[in-house]
């Protein structure tokens, strides 16, 4: 047998697209892209004039806007010492929204992270579609749905709360522990090590500060969520405002605005202060 018989066939390169072909494909996109343009700039146009948009309108308003806010001048800061016990519902509310939806979350992550438990299409698939039920409705809505289960109060702002965070948190949670290195996690397994020893020395380490950020982050939204909370009778802050405005007690709406405000800050500035020491 000769050696040209035993050398590897060459496989020849594949022949490039003929000129006419490519740019039939360039004018398909072309056409594509303009037409994609052309619908988005229609919804646009037409979304604009069914919400009534317009400049002239706002320009036309500006001089109530002047007259509503000359109202609350100045602020009746008298009020504020009789506003603690609201400051204080208020962030009770957010707080325990924040630390049941971190702990039903923990759960539900893990059931949504394709290399724990979501490695079961089934577990996989239920927990995916959970997550979506929970944040397909804004947490006023939830509100609405637990006041009228369990009445009015802080109790159905806490529900709320933590419903709608479970759905954020077990996302944001179930996306750190697919993306961490998965190495550690392989070597315990080859060991023989429960799955609660491998979340404890591989997983937890590697998504804790993460895990962190977004619960902070997540405590500071529900700080502003609750006072949203609190105008459909879930108490606090946000039941003084509707109260003082339905009153026409403007000089008591803006001290409440400015409680809110330096509320808001304190609890960002808290909780970047606790970012920063543990991460």
């Amino acid at each position: 047998m000769s050696l040209d018989s035993q050398a590897p066939t060459a496989i020849s390169p594949k022949p490039p697209s003929p000129p006419a072909e490519s740019g039939m494909r360039r004018n398909i996109l072309w056409v594509r892209n303009i037409v994609v343009v052309l619908a988005v700039l229609t919804f646009l146009g037409w979304s604009a004039n069914d919400l009534g948009l317009s400049p002239g309108r706002f320009i036309q308003g500006v001089p109530r806007l002047v007259e509503f806010l000359v109202r609350m001048l100045p602020p009746d800061l008298s009020v504020i010492p009789s506003l603690w016990d609201a400051i204080l519902t208020t962030v009770a509310v957010a707080l325990w929204g924040t630390l049941l939806a971190m702990i039903i979350s923990t759960f539900l992550a893990m059931g949504a992270a394709k290399n724990l438990l979501g490695r079961n299409p089934l577990v996989y698939a239920t927990s995916r579609a959970i997550l979506s039920v929970l944040r397909s409705l804004p947490d006023l809505i939830w509100a609405l749905i637990f006041v009228s289960a369990v009445g009015l109060g802080p109790f159905p702002g806490v529900l709320a709360l933590t419903v709608y965070s479970c759905g954020e948190l077990s996302k944001l949670y179930a996306e750190a522990v697919e993306n961490i290195d998965p190495g550690p996690r392989e070597a315990l397994e080859s060991t023989g090590a429960g799955m609660l020893t491998t979340l404890r020395w591989s997983v937890i380490p590697q998504i804790l500060p993460e895990v962190i950020t977004y619960s902070l982050y997540r405590l500071e939204s529900n700080v502003r969520h609750a006072f949203v909370l609190g105008m459909v009778g879930a108490g606090g802050l946000g039941f003084e405002l509707t109260v003082a405005m339905r009153l026409f007690q403007y000089h008591k709406v803006s001290a409440i605005l400015i409680v809110i405000i330096v509320t808001v800050a304190t609890i960002d500035f808290i909780s970047s202060r606790i970012r920063a020491r543990i991460i």
